[in-house]
């Protein structure tokens, strides 16, 4: 890379500090939350005015009749394009706009924003929107150090990727906002450190279990059937069968951290039985033999197994118990599913990030694989575009716990990383390896 553009650059982001800081800390003062999807359409009239001044063109795009959009909750998108002077390829920064709930234990406000010794404090600091404001300092950086850059920078906010980003990345692929043909690179800023490129995540399966009973008088179990006792075998099935043959199954995928290595299952929920009293009830629930027990699985899957076999692996286990207990029926039904996807290391994003991290940073890069999917699998699976990375500032193990933060510096950082790959894709200069 020619040095000046990068001195430039650098010089153009260090000058942006403080606007770093405060771009990060209006992002976060805006509670996202997820679910219900509050104050989607108030984030996008936020960046569409932050990002319409430096000279992008914005679509604000409602993710209409998706899972979980209302005309209460509606499913805001921004997508903002900012052509170049000449022709070329595209690079394409995405990020999620919508938190998690805040939960215990913080000891900071979760939506304040808090700048104290070097770090951003607040949900979403981390998980993402530093990367998102980190994104935005370098490619306006890029374009003061790099005006008569060739191709397209896009920035996108996008909803709902803490339940699935079907409303967010999944719609937007669908109506073509991530074909090869208007996007050629994509980085997700997420927050997998500022020294690894995060190249894919394993597969899930997420399915509800039911076991059904009949239902009768408490004081007469005999009269009626469990479901609840029918999934308690399905437990124990799991537990003595299912679960030990899983940790023996582990991926070649550099997946952190290690214990995601192997095949998982996780119990999302487990109810039985009547519904839960309506809040304010104080009476006592009627006797009654349950007649439904239901279970949400999540069932984490490795590249090198079959989606079919994962499937076939829960019904077998079901057929065993249906073969022990009398009267045993069950039904599954899927919620969703992801298959595993993984970039490949010599793919032009991945060599382009591989080379500025050298360049900034001093090291070399770590490859790694989400132990979670992101919303590159809606990338990858609907729009049909390979060449996507999560690179992004912050701690992985940070994300959803109280007291998140982010660091300013590891965000400088990223966005140094971030604008050398826009040099590097959209400049002829293109000799990245020299360090600065």
């Amino acid at each position: 890379m020619k040095s000046v553009q990068a001195e430039t650059l650098f010089r153009s982001i260090e000058q942006r500090r403080d606007d770093l800081i405060a771009l990060t800390q209006s992002l976060v003062r805006i509670p996202t939350i997820n679910p219900p999807g509050d104050h989607y359409l108030e984030i996008c009239e936020f960046l569409k005015r932050r990002l319409e001044a430096t000279g992008f063109e914005t679509e604000l795009i409602r993710g209409k009749g998706t899972p979980g959009d209302s005309d209460r909750f509606p499913r805001w998108n921004i997508v903002a394009r900012r052509e170049g002077k000449h022709p070329g390829e595209c690079v394409h920064f995405n990020s999620h706009t919508d938190v998690v709930e805040v939960g215990q234990g913080w000891t900071k406000d979760p939506f304040a924003g808090e700048l104290e010794n070097g770090k951003i404090y607040g949900r979403g600091t981390c998980d993402m929107k530093g990367g998102l404001a980190a994104s935005i300092i370098a490619a306006e950086a890029f374009v003061e150090a790099c005006p008569d850059y060739a191709g397209a920078i896009e920035i996108s906010g996008t909803a709902d990727e803490e339940s699935g980003g079907y409303g967010g990345v999944a719609y937007l692929a669908e109506q073509g906002y991530f074909s090869p043909e208007r996007v050629q690179h994509v980085i997700i800023p997420e927050p997998l450190q500022k020294d690894r490129i995060c190249l894919g995540h394993r597969g899930v399966w997420w399915a509800e279990i039911e076991t059904h009973g009949e239902i009768a008088h408490g004081s007469m179990p005999f009269l009626g059937d469990c479901a609840i006792r029918h999934m308690a075998a399905v437990l124990n099935e799991m537990e003595t069968s299912l679960f030990p043959v899983l940790a023996t199954r582990s991926t070649s995928m550099p997946v952190v951290p290690e214990g995601a290595r192997q095949s998982t299952l996780n119990i999302n929920s487990f109810h039985g039985g009547q519904d839960e009293s309506p809040t304010g009830f104080t009476g006592f629930p009627s006797p009654c033999v349950p007649d439904s027990a239901r279970m949400v699985i999540d069932r984490r899957f490795l590249i090198e197994e079959d989606f079919s076999d994962v499937q076939q692996e829960i019904h077998d286990l079901l057929e065993r118990v249906k073969s022990q207990r009398e009267k045993f029926s069950y039904d599954v039904r899927e919620l969703h599913h992801v298959i595993p996807t993984m970039t490949e290391k010599t793919a032009p994003i991945v060599e382009s990030a591989a080379k500025a991290i050298k360049s900034v940073l001093g090291q070399d890069a770590k490859y790694v694989v989400s132990p979670g999917t992101y919303d590159q699998k809606h990338i990858d699976r609907i729009g049909r575009l390979k060449n996507c990375i999560a690179y992004g500032p912050g701690l992985l193990e940070l994300a959803h716990k109280p007291d998140e933060y982010i660091g300013v510096e590891d965000m400088l950082d990223s966005a140094r990383v971030m604008g050398l790959c826009l040099i590097d894709l959209l400049t002829d200069a293109g000799e990245q390896g020299e360090k600065l």
